[in-house]
């Protein structure tokens, strides 16, 4: 599947970047990075909507945003990827690497990827943000659910931390292939399967985990929770902005979770709730 990049010029960039991306997370876009002079943002191409943009840009009459819109072909990202990226250490615990970078021993967990996308190698704050929840929850002999998965390191994080069943979902075809070998990759057992929320069935989780978007979260909380064990059954959101906070948290408490956490990255935050 082809995205649609814009790269959005702002003058000045500041405070109008922050503001005309909290505005943009309410379409459908999967990722933003900022610029110089402004920002570049994603959208998958069966889900562009160049109105909504310009609906947006009309309401910030008091900055000047051009744009130049290109489409992006799906390629085998690895040799691009290979040129640039560099390996991650979160908190000194997880250590996300490719093949051809050094061995790290003295750090307790190590995922090696080769995404064959743009999006997924764990620099976005939010992958990191969901790391970090990973690192810090008790994952033995639990089973969970890595929705939007990506190239699944999270996924495979929860299994090296002890999850007994994992289950990967993304409507991205390329992403549930890069799962597969990932995970192979990582001597690890995931149940990938592509599609999205409407594949959730009578299997029950102890923790759910989605780093998606605001938007297609909202509209999917009352299908994780429906599949979320009781007692301590945990949801653990990502892909959000902070001026997202409070209509997700209404939306949780609406379908009886309890919010018990936020961490932030910059503009991006990641929410813990538990189902009583």
């Amino acid at each position: 599947m082809n995205y649609i990049e814009y790269k959005f010029t702002i003058t000045p960039v500041e405070p109008w970047r922050d503001i005309f991306l909290a505005l943009l997370s309410e379409c459908e876009f999967e990722s933003f990075e900022d610029t110089t002079n402004g920002m570049n943002a994603y959208v998958r191409k069966n889900l562009d909507d160049e109105n909504e943009v310009l609906e947006r840009i009309e309401v910030l009459h008091e900055s000047k945003i051009e744009y130049i819109k290109t489409e992006i072909e799906q390629v085998n990202w690895n040799q691009v990827w290979e040129s640039g990226f560099q390996p991650i250490i979160v908190n000194d615990e997880c250590y996300i690497r490719a093949e051809f970078h050094p061995i790290k021993p003295e750090i307790p967990y190590e995922i090696i990827i080769q995404p064959k996308m743009s999006f997924g190698t764990g620099h976005h704050e939010t992958t990191h943000l969901m790391v970090e929840y990973i690192l810090e929850l008790d994952f033995e002999g639990k089973a969970i659910l890595d929705m939007g998965c990506g190239t699944s390191i999270l996924a495979i994080l929860a299994k090296k931390r002890g999850a007994k069943y994992a289950e990967a979902i993304d409507i991205d075809e390329w992403s549930t292939e890069n799962s597969h070998e990932n995970a192979e990759r990582n001597g690890v057992e995931l149940n990938i399967r592509l599609g999205d929320v409407s594949l959730l069935g009578d299997r029950m989780f102890d923790t759910i985990i989605a780093n998606i978007n605001r938007n297609i979260l909202i509209a999917d909380i009352p299908q994780y929770i429906k599949v979320l064990n009781f007692a301590g059954g945990e949801l653990i959101l990502s892909g959000l902005l902070d001026t997202d906070f409070d209509d997700i948290v209404e939306v949780c408490t609406q379908n009886g979770l309890e919010f018990v956490s936020k961490k932030q990255r910059n503009e991006w935050i990641a929410l813990r709730f538990i189902k009583n």
